[in-house]
């Protein structure tokens, strides 16, 4: 491999944290060494590439390191000798096999090695113990870092829970790229004194830096602190400890160290520092509800109670059933119960165990409070739409979010301002909404003066295909213009991105913080001063709609909630939800999100399903990092792959940034993650500064220039290759990786994509009709493609209270309305009737909800008139599931000879005085 050719590889997005790709690269090259097919200069280039990064790491350490090297040497080397070193550290690398076998740790002539040189076995204890690595950031010369390790396993003793391998740096930027490139890290150290710049000045190291914000202007004799904050910012998760030999008590209160978790005299107490490591750890893997539900079911219960199943007596003495327990095994029983004591809790009103999960649950999302939910998110959303949302109360909604927003507002009687997502006819899928829009229709509610009824904005983040919206900058245009709005984004998809730090900034708790952080700096009153003087007293509507507004900081009240379906994501069981808050006024709130919990929320809460919420926080805040960087990573092989067959890339494509988000969306001008000369840099200019970005681990597959649509080729890649995809459109199924998934899924997948490639090559293959047939079905699935309706209005009779220039409607007393059998009428798709009564009238109004699948959006709603557009969508639609559509009957529609009844406002929001008026 050439040096630009190693630089190149060393920029590609897919391979900079692909650790164990840069060693089986390694063990490849090194092969090829021994059997004589290239030289030991090409493998001192990869060797001294991939060194860099390795020390970052614990293993494989500078002892194998250096065996690696005298194995290289000119004089002593051996090429059988290296590749077969190699080959093991690559083994142990990729199965982890290092943390718990003491053998992966020695070279091959290791003989009998110093105890204190190698990290006691997880395997000689009775049970494994786990493993993670400490960073410790020290000023001391490179000589002494050996002694360093070898001094703090000396620390080490049985009784301790948990083990741990230290990993020595020596500067401000070594500390950075360790804490990005390192996932098994849980804690830092860090000594005063250290320099700013790393010894190592190289373009890889540099670039790294250069993509996680860190500053060039850190003063250089002040390092400590602000690598705190810099570590905090990257890795919110680790417990960061400051070791000074000057005044600890004057340091300790520093409003610079308030993210530290403990401060030392590092001249004393070093078993102090050591315990205080372990204990840090034992904080995030406690488990409350967990815990406590693993010792009830250890005990010896009489139940008098409801539940039958609970101990399992009913299942395992049973002839019929017994088959049932031996599938679940015994735990699961033991663990039901309907009980909330006995070390359980409630979780309607929880002050125990599940009270303390969810605290700290909140502590890892960085929420103020946090509720678990076991119906799922579309409880989650109802329950905060219920909680905030009065009968009157306007909420400015995608048309295209998920039915429990609509249905969520037809409980609470709110009232709908639809706002539509750019479409994407092509694929048969909308995007998500333009910030312009949202804009538009608050200043238009400000212009007809009733902008004190817009409650909240209700967005979906990310989208079901991916698109992800620059948090941050929509709300605060929109409380530049409604300083108490309120937020709620539905991140049903996207719980997984606050344990990255690129996708940290694009969710609802991480977009709050840093507005939060920006609130409090001088420097936001004058710059929101400063836009104001540019604006004038009375801006125009345009100038409003293009400017990238500033909002009030000494007015604004943040109001941020975040639903995510913890199961999609993490480790929960199926239905597991939580709700996250972050409101400064949440106790004005309190009491009706109570209501609202005791409303949707279960009496009879499933509770292993609340052991896993508890579970998935546990396992995120120790290793989520590592876990959606595999899953980010194995999403760009996918992609790779795809892109890079010649066979499967003739049928097959994945969509990528160009083709999802419009280039008025992408400012910084992204085109795709693996796009020529595309870097970790791009993207992350992408995630910071565009109006939408994608989701790199979710991946539109078309599938329709292979001749299938969505539906079909779910079908096909379920019941004969056993791969479940998400969802569909009319041309493509949606892949998405997730912390579950392995390469072994990677080649399975690709595997499938190349045999049915093949299957369609040599179907092409048997003459002109069969071309001709794929040719057609191309045109059909590709071209033919029916337009994408936008939501039309509301027919008059639900827009009793309404504005004259705003689309709000009273959907709530359509949807009940539609009870009354007699209020109804239905009207079957293709009769002239429809086509009819569109030009001569009367006026055809939807009673209920109409939701096919694809594309899984409502195309009418309650209220809603029916027109042109949507019949045509409809009548184009060869979907075989449509929710609220009966077929055999036709359209259900609303009789007009009546005018509907509707609730008086009464908004519970009390209006503050928009800031650009």
């Amino acid at each position: 491999m050439t040096r630009a050719a190693s630089q190149q590889t060393s920029r590609r997005i897919d391979h900079l944290y692909a650790r164990a790709d840069r060693w089986r690269d390694l063990a490849s090259v090194a092969g090829r060494w021994a059997n004589g097919t290239t030289d030991r200069d090409t493998v001192a280039s990869a060797f001294a590439e991939l060194s860099l990064q390795e020390e970052f790491h614990a293993f494989p350490g500078g002892r194998l390191m250096n065996a690696l090297r005298d194995r290289l040497d000119i004089d002593r080397g051996s090429a059988q000798a290296f590749q077969a070193l190699a080959r093991r550290i690559s083994a142990a690398v990729v199965t982890g096999d290092y943390k718990h076998d003491l053998s992966e740790w020695e070279t091959d002539d290791a003989g009998d090695v110093p105890a204190d040189l190698l990290p006691p076995t997880l395997g000689q204890a009775a049970t494994r113990r786990p493993y993670f690595e400490v960073l410790v950031v020290t000023p001391s010369p490179i000589a002494r870092l050996p002694h360093l390790v070898s001094e703090m396993r000396r620390l080490r003793r049985r009784e301790d829970e948990f083990i741990y391998e230290v990993v020595p740096v020596g500067s401000f930027e070594d500390a950075i790229c360790a804490a990005v490139l390192n996932p098994d890290l849980n804690a830092v150290l860090i000594y005063e004194g250290f320099p700013l710049r790393s010894r190592h000045d190289v373009p890889v190291l540099r670039e790294l830096l250069a993509t996680h914000g860190v500053s060039a202007d850190v003063d250089p004799e002040d390092t400590a602190l602000p690598l705190v904050n810099a570590l905090k910012r990257i890795r919110p998760e680790l417990d960061l400890y400051l070791l000074s030999d000057r005044h600890v008590e004057k340091l300790a209160g520093d409003p610079r160290a308030d993210s530290l978790r403990r401060i030392f005299y590092q001249v004393e107490e070093p078993l102090e520092m050591h315990l205080a490591v372990l204990e840090g750890v034992r904080d995030r893997v406690e488990t409350p509800f967990f815990d406590n539900l693993k010792k009830y079911a250890q005990r010896p219960i009489g139940t008098f109670h409801a539940l039958p199943i609970a101990r399992g007596k009913s299942v395992f003495r049973s002839d019929w059933i017994r088959d049932m327990g031996e599938f679940y095994g015994i735990n699961l029983f033991l663990a039901e119960s309907s009980a909330t004591t006995g070390g359980l809790d409630s979780l309607l009103e929880p002050t125990g165990n599940i009270k303390r999960a969810q605290d700290m649950a909140a502590r890892a999302f960085g929420a103020d409070q946090v509720f678990f939910v076991t119906n799922g998110t579309s409880t989650s959303n109802k329950m905060v739409h219920q909680a905030l949302v009065a009968p009157g109360d306007i909420v400015i909604l995608d048309r295209n979010c998920h039915k429990s927003h609509h249905y969520g507002l037809v409980l609470a009687g709110g009232q709908p301002l639809y706002v539509e997502a750019y479409p994407l006819a092509e694929y048969s899928m909308y995007g998500a909404v333009p910030l312009r829009s949202i804009k538009q229709a608050l200043l238009d509610l400000r212009d007809e003066g009733r902008l004190d009824r817009a409650r909240m904005v209700d967005l979906t983040n990310c989208t079901f295909d991916g698109h992800v919206y620059n948090v941050r900058r929509v709300m605060e245009e929109c409380l530049a213009i409604k300083p108490d709005m309120v937020f709620l984004w539905d991140e049903a998809w996207f719980g997984f991105a606050h344990w990255s730090p690129f996708l940290r900034p694009r969710t609802a708790m991480g977009a709050a913080s840093d507005i939060e952080q920006w609130m409090q700096e001088p420097a936001s009153v004058s710059a929101f001063e400063k836009q104001q003087a540019e604006l004038g007293s009375n801006p125009s509507r345009e100038v409003l709609l293009d400017t990238r507004l500033i909002p009030d900081p000494r007015k604004i009240r943040l109001r941020v909630y975040q639903t995510n379906s913890t199961h999609k994501s993490m480790s929960s069981l199926r239905q597991g939800s939580m709700v996250l808050v972050k409101d400064v006024d949440f106790a004005d709130v309190k009491a009706q999100f109570h209501e609202a919990v005791f409303t949707h929320a279960s009496t009879s809460p499933n509770q292993q399903i609340i052991a896993s919420l508890d579970i998935a926080r546990r396992q995120m805040e120790l290793e989520g990092y590592g876990l959606v960087w595999n899953a980010i990573q194995i999403a760009l092989d996918i992609r790779n792959e795809v892109a890079g067959h010649p066979l499967i890339s003739k049928y097959f494509s994945i969509l990528g940034a160009d083709k999802m988000v419009p280039a008025q969306y992408r400012q910084s001008g992204f085109v795709d993650f693996l796009a020529p000369g595309a870097d970790w840099g791009d993207a992350v200019r992408s995630m910071r500064d565009d109006e939408f970005c994608l989701d790199p681990t979710r991946m539109t597959l078309v599938c329709g220039t292979a001749g299938f649509d969505g539906t079909q080729f779910k079908a096909l890649l379920a019941n004969e290759y056993g791969i479940q995809v998400n969802k569909t459109s009319r041309n493509s199924v949606l892949l998405q990786s997730n912390i579950n998934n392995t390469r072994s899924d990677v080649a399975h997948l690709i595997r499938v994509l190349l045999e049915i490639s093949h299957a369609i090559d040599k179907r092409l293959g048997q003459g002109e009709a069969a071309r001709s047939d794929f040719a057609a079905n191309l045109t059909s699935l590709m071209t033919d493609v029916p337009d994408l309706p936008n939501f039309s209005r509301f027919d008059d009779a639900y827009r009793r209270d309404a504005g004259e220039n705003t689309p709000e409607g009273d959907m709530r007393s359509a949807f009940y309305r539609a009870y009354d059998a007699a209020q109804c009428e239905h009207v079957r798709l293709a009769s002239s009737e429809i086509d009819d009564r569109l030009e001569n009238g009367p006026t055809m109004v939807s009673a209920n909800f109409v939701i096919p699948y694809p594309p899984g959006f409502p195309i009418l709603v309650p209220g809603q008139v029916v027109t042109r557009e949507t019949i045509d969508f409809m009548r184009k639609l060869d979907v075989k599931e449509i929710h609220g559509y009966d077929s055999a009957r036709g359209l259900k529609l609303i009789r007009l000879h009546k005018k509907a009844a509707g609730p008086k406002p009464a908004s519970k929001a009390k209006e503050l005085a928009p800031v650009t008026t």
